[in-house]
């Protein structure tokens, strides 16, 4: 098997085979199907002139190495044809933050999602702030609309869709048309599609993070983020990355492919068990609503049927009015659904939330307790027994 099959036969690849093939080339490494895992620092030139002339591929191993290059290389053919580069980052909070200052500097404007990861608005408002750098948030159901809060100097707008606890979708494209008429960038957070279900860049993203610490890893056991960018990014992410001397350490990297040759299947199975799970949730007597795009009664299921083509396991519940220790009782009893943060892994989790301290631009009423829902490949039927479980635990609780 030749990683330069395509460009022989000239037939693009679909994701699945893709998956599979990117990123390596046996006939490089002696026949074996993985790329070797480089722990290195120093790399040798094989003269002085080569040095002083920087003539070499590989010149220091926070630049890179043929791991890095196989990862790198194998998100960006995922990505698509508009996809001129990916830098990995040791977590996806680190490349959240890295491709912000990347395209921000000190008096600008940045508009973010109202719906945004927590540690992205601590970002803005702790970091960027200090750099002179202004972040304003907008409701995520603004679709176009949200341009009525561009200024003169914004630089840029941040989305995420769905948001990774209120699960509201956004029009993606009618935002990057606006922004970009505007003369802003767009970046956004894709962790819970991944590209496999959705492109950000063909629909008008210039800057596209993911927490490969979740679904590209899939196991719960790596920290990783990555960045892919267009043609009009790839020059000032790549160079954030050099000046500030980021790098991902090669065990996760190999970690991140490993996880990534399996993504489609493990992607789908948490798709399926995860809607049949939210279905089954939706019917019990005990929740208010489910908020999952993939379901027809959410609000945003028109914009998800359109755009992606597929989900994640991830989604919330909204449940009736009860007390919190009933909540409590319900995650409590709860034998095969951890509760912890992060999602993405093998194992389903569940936990407890509030959006409510994190909004400004919006108000969080949801009409009753809320929990987060991870689904994992367990059996659903066990899945949905270990529910059952939780539910009379919570009506006990009542009592």
């Amino acid at each position: 098997m030749n990683d330069s099959s395509e460009k022989r036969s000239g037939r693009p690849r679909r994701p699945d085979t893709s998956l599979v093939t990117a990123g390596r080339n046996p006939r490089s490494y002696h026949g074996f199907v993985n790329p070797p895992v480089y722990h290195a620092s120093t790399v040798l030139y094989p003269s002085a002139e080569d040095y002083v002339a920087h003539r070499a591929r590989y010149q220091y191993g926070r630049r890179g190495t043929p791991t890095t290059e196989a990862l790198e290389s194998a998100l960006a053919e995922l990505e698509g044809p508009r996809c001129a580069g990916v830098a990995l980052l040791p977590s996806g909070l680190a490349a959240i933050s890295t491709a912000l200052l990347a395209v921000l500097r000190a008096g600008d404007h940045l508009l973010v999602t109202d719906s945004a990861y927590g540690p992205t608005r601590q970002f803005c408002e702790q970091i960027l702030s200090r750099l002179g750098i202004t972040t304003t948030y907008y409701d995520p159901l603004a679709g176009a609309a949200a341009a009525a809060q561009f200024r003169d100097n914004t630089r840029a707008i941040y989305l995420e869709a769905p948001g990774s606890l209120s699960f509201e979708m956004q029009d993606v494209a009618a935002i990057a048309r606006a922004a970009h008429d505007k003369g802003a960038l767009v970046l956004m957070d894709n962790t819970w599609a991944t590209p496999l279900y959705f492109r950000p860049l063909d629909h008008g993203v210039d800057l596209v993070i993911q927490a490969g610490t979740k679904y590209i890893g899939g196991h719960s056991d790596v920290m990783l983020g990555t960045v892919s960018a267009n043609a009009a990014t790839v020059t000032a992410l790549k160079n954030m990355v050099s000046y500030a001397g980021l790098c991902e350490g090669p065990d996760d990297i190999y970690l991140g492919l490993r996880g990534l040759r399996t993504l489609s299947v493990r992607l789908e199975r948490h798709y399926r068990s995860g809607l049949e799970v939210a279905r089954w949730l939706e019917q019990r007597p005990e929740v208010l609503r489910l908020l999952h795009p993939a379901l027809p009664s959410h609000p945003g299921h028109a914009i998800w049927k359109r755009d992606f083509t597929g989900a994640s396991g991830l989604f919330s519940m909204v449940l009736k009015p009860v007390p919190q220790q009933a909540v409590y009782a319900f995650l409590d009893t709860l034998e095969l659904f951890g509760i912890g943060p992060s999602w993405g892994g093998y194992e389903s989790l569940a936990i407890p939330f509030d959006c409510a301290p994190l909004r400004t631009a919006t108000r969080w009423q949801p009409g009753g307790p809320t929990v987060r829902f991870h689904i994992g490949l367990e059996a659903v039927e066990d899945l949905l027994a270990d529910l059952e479980r939780g539910f009379a635990a919570l009506a006990a609780a009542m009592n």
